[in-house]
């Protein structure tokens, strides 16, 4: 009897703990070997800049920052369809509690959010979905720990002055028009 009960709570736990909501993280998995979509991981070395020359701040935010994924659905004439369906699915998912929302561009057809996860003195992860009608949509999840919104000003600062290492972003070429 006592090992029912043991079972049948331990079956319940298991059951209870599983999170079948979408997540950005499972979209990214399932969507990367699609056939209109293009994904890929960039890591810090993305950033080639001289290291001793950065300030404390520029040294801090380089060290929250641990990885990016990139995933874009590139639009042609014959998948309309199928960008409108994966479109609201990203959308759909950023609805969730989870992101949060800084900010927001554009209209329904053609825009950009801002999202994060996490709260604003610690944030685990910085959410960029853009999207043109004429190109399709790209959905960027910039992975670190301990960020905050002045270590991304001081990120994007650093790319605006660093030798990009263009290797990396490669596969996304035939989308940029």
């Amino acid at each position: 009897m006592k090992i029912t009960f043991y079972l049948a709570t331990l079956i319940s736990l298991l059951l209870t703990s599983c999170n079948n909501e979408p997540t950005l993280q499972k979209y990214f998995v399932e969507s990367a070997e699609k056939k209109n979509f293009v994904a890929l991981d960039v890591s810090p070395g993305i950033i080639n800049i001289d290291k001793t020359k950065l300030t404390a701040e520029q040294k801090t935010a380089l060290g929250s920052f641990d990885k990016m994924n990139v995933l874009a659905f590139k639009l042609d004439t014959t998948n309309k369809a199928e960008y409108d369906v994966e479109s609201q699915k990203v959308t759909q998912i950023l609805k969730n509690e989870e992101y949060q929302e800084l900010m927001k561009v554009g209209s329904g057809k053609d825009g950009a959010s801002v999202s994060f996860v996490g709260d604003v003195d610690n944030i685990d992860e910085f959410i960029f979905f853009a999207k043109k009608k004429e190109n399709g949509f790209a959905v960027v999840r910039i992975l670190g720990n301990d960020m905050n919104p002045n270590n991304i000003l001081n990120m994007i600062s650093l790319l605006k002055s660093a030798n990009i290492n263009m290797e990396q972003l490669k596969p996304l070429q035939g989308l940029i028009k």
